[in-house]
């Protein structure tokens, strides 16, 4: 492993990458920390925060932006208005034929590509407005009196806000191609990365200071330390896991070559619908008490939806099942799947082409759906009943852990192909200038 890391270094084009990456994550973190103007920072930290106590979505949306919100910082969206309109895309891609049909060649997933940044202009726009207008009615009382989150509301405020919030958006969206063009791994994904990563040394210092100052037993610390480093195991397991069907093609004869005749086979995974489900799922059990914060009238439902309570337990586990099927659905279509085999010859042994092959893909992927939804489920649920019963003073699992574990995956698998295919191009230089000698 060390050797491996050691070999990035070695390879001039995967180091410029790399340099760029780090560059680039540099600079967006910067802008997270930017000041909007016109903004008392430590009230909308304050009330943030207490959002957050309470169970609003503003603190998962805060993680998703590396605390760009609680600092209100102009990289306040961040690339939540893309991720956004990526998702009602694909969404509407199983809806609408002609979007469906735009996604399967590459011209059209351009088209696809651009209307996305459209809609991401567009939401960028009606979230920043949205926010300002809200923020101006908004107030922070402490010991020492009432704070202001704004502070000159008016129209200029307002366009001052959405001025700069969507500018904010389209550059963390212009940043996040430019990481997947020139650097090393999914740019969009790397951005929502590195946010998550943040709170994680603020959680260590709490932990210490749990140690030092208020007692907690070593037998506590090391029993949490054995239950996180299983459950990143089981997250990194369930996200490499897959059902692998065998595929056979037979022999072609084209001119005076025989190409095909070979086994492969059809890799489906147990997690294909990733962190979704989870998101879609909090996003409407904090409905309710993000209402209620809002709404006075409200806040008696905030007592009921929060976490610890069997009311909401049950719910958000059911929802995550549900969404774990429905985005199934429609990331993988079985019937184009066995569509595209019989296209090329190829063949499931045992298994008829066509539309049985199609219902053979869609039962297995069905059946191994289930563990993937309640491992989801399972991953969603065991923060707050680490917080409850084992004491842990922080957060750990959810829809952050399955972020950080995939995308370091996905990073990690892209440096090594990368690695592999240099060393492959070295090697046959070396032969050529071995050959002219």
């Amino acid at each position: 492993m060390i050797q491996t890391f050691q070999n990035i270094f070695k390879v001039p084009d995967l180091k410029k990458k790399l340099a760029f990456t780090l560059f680039a994550l540099a600079v967006y973190r910067l802008g997270a920390h930017l000041p909007l103007p016109g903004i008392n920072a430590q009230a909308l930290g304050l009330l943030i925060q207490q959002l957050k106590d309470q169970g609003s979505i503003f603190g998962m949306y805060d993680i998703f932006v590396g605390g760009a919100l609680s600092r209100a910082a102009i990289l306040f969206l961040g690339v939540m208005p893309y991720i956004s309109s990526s998702i009602i895309f694909q969404l509407l891609g199983s809806v609408f034929p002609q979007i469906e049909k735009l996604q399967r060649d590459q011209a059209g997933r351009r088209k696809i590509t651009q209307y996305t940044r459209y809609l991401t202009v567009g939401l960028a726009m009606f979230q920043a407005f949205a926010i300002a207008s809200y923020l101006e009615t908004q107030q922070f009382s402490t010991a020492a009196g009432v704070m202001q989150i704004v502070y000159q509301p008016g129209l200029a405020f307002r366009l001052t806000a959405v001025l700069t919030l969507t500018c904010g958006a389209i550059f963390a969206m212009w940043l996040g191609e430019q990481i997947t063009e020139k650097g090393i791994g999914n740019g969009i994904s790397f951005l929502i990365f590195v946010g998550c990563l943040e709170e994680y040394p603020v959680y260590f210092i709490q932990t210490v200071q749990r140690v030092m100052v208020q007692g907690m037993s070593i037998v506590n610390l090391v029993l949490m330390i054995i239950i996180m480093i299983g459950i990143v195991a089981a997250v990194i397991v369930m996200t490499q896991a897959q059902r692998r069907i065998p595929v056979q093609y037979p022999k072609r004869i084209i001119g005076r070559k025989m190409y095909g005749g070979q086994s492969t086979f059809l890799p489906l995974r147990v997690n294909t619908a990733g962190v979704i489900p989870i998101i879609f799922a909090q996003s409407l059990v904090m409905f309710p008490s993000t209402a209620g914060s809002f709404i006075p009238a409200l806040k008696g439902i905030l007592e009921t939806f929060r976490p610890g309570f069997w009311g909401y337990d049950i719910l958000f586990f059911s929802l995550i099942v549900f969404f774990t099927y429905f985005y199934t659905s429609i990331v993988f279509n079985p019937v184009e799947m066995a569509d595209n085999m019989k296209r090329y010859g190829g063949f499931i042994p045992g298994i008829r082409p066509g539309a049985r092959t199609a219902n053979y893909i869609d039962d297995i992927l069905s059946k191994i759906t289930l563990p993937g939804a309640l491992f989801l489920a399972f991953i969603a649920l065991v923060p707050w009943y680490l917080i409850n019963f084992i004491n842990v003073p922080f957060y750990f699992g959810g829809t952050t852990l399955l972020i950080i574990v995939g995308v370091a995956l996905d990073t990690l698998q892209q440096i090594e192909s990368q690695l592999m295919m240099y060393h492959y191009e070295g090697f046959m230089k070396r032969g050529k200038i071995r050959g002219r000698r």
